[in-house]
């Protein structure tokens, strides 16, 4: 069989995906359910008998949604202002791009130095005399403020990239359909509604699938924070293969992320559509 011009540029992707994604798949399949007898469940049951497997599973759930929702209608906000070309629109805009030339571990770095016990946010509150001794935020005693420290560290730190992706969408809006919106009396909130949002669907789409996936992989930025005292499945992924040197347990996480990416995946395809008229 002789392969045609376009698979034959597409090849040498294609084999760069395989080796890359392909192979390490089916390797932590069978790590996941396998040992020197053969097919064994023993990996899982291990992994489901840990407590902070299931704490972690709750973290990072709980992180998805409540960081997603919010950096998405900060994104689209950000868009329509800049839409709007307020003065300065490109000062604001690599502005708010700063966090994206900022690694994970550094911007946990730097907000550890806020919600520090002797950091700059308490420092704040005792010299406004609002705390006599500040406020325990990353207390392993208290997962509430734990929990708000890493939703406020991961808002701060992606969000940018959701905005990029929902700005480069309603770019490509054409501004007819504005315009005729308003032309017919809609107000600002119809207008967003009915025009704006349906046909940002395919850029939505995007922006949620790999804003979901990339929470799902957090971790630095609660490690820094929180350590493991506010575990979440990357985390443990990490613990179980570089601490506890078990390969196996760690692949069956793993498995766990990439189930719960698909299932998200598939959901924001089906429920995130672009309108057929669109099109």
């Amino acid at each position: 069989m002789r392969l045609r011009p376009p698979w034959l540029l597409l090849l040498p992707s294609i084999v760069l995906l395989v080796a890359l994604f392909g192979w390490p798949l089916v390797q932590g399949v069978l790590e996941a359910f396998r040992d020197d007898g053969g097919f064994t469940l023993a990996h899982w049951e291990r992994l489901f008998a840990d407590a902070n497997f299931w704490r972690a599973l709750r973290n990072t759930l709980l992180l998805i949604v409540i960081v997603v929702p919010v950096q998405l209608a900060l994104a689209i906000g950000m868009a329509l202002l800049m839409q709007a070309r307020p003065k300065f629109a490109g000062g604001h805009f690599y502005l708010w791009c700063i966090p994206l030339a900022i690694s994970e571990l550094a911007a946990g770095l730097v907000w550890l130095s806020i919600f520090d016990n002797r950091g700059y946010l308490n420092s704040l509150l005792v010299g406004l005399g609002l705390s006599e001794n500040g406020v325990q935020w990353l207390n392993y005693e208290n997962t509430t403020t734990m929990l708000l420290t890493v939703v406020i560290a991961e808002i701060w730190r992606a969000t940018s990239l959701v905005f990029v992706i929902v700005v480069a969408g309603v770019q490509m809006i054409p501004r007819e359909y504005d315009e005729a919106a308003q032309v017919f009396g809609a107000s600002f909130w119809q207008r967003l509604r009915h025009v704006t949002l349906p046909l940002l669907g395919p850029s939505l789409q995007v922006a949620l699938i790999l804003r979901t996936i990339l929470a799902l992989q957090a971790f630095a930025v609660a490690q820094a924070l929180t350590g493991r005292d506010f575990p979440l499945l990357v985390g443990e992924t990490y613990e179980w293969y570089v601490n506890l040197q078990n390969p196996a347990v760690a692949s069956a996480v793993a498995l766990v992320v990439l189930v719960i990416s698909l299932g998200t995946a598939v959901l924001y395809l089906r429920t995130v559509r672009q309108p057929e008229g669109a099109r």
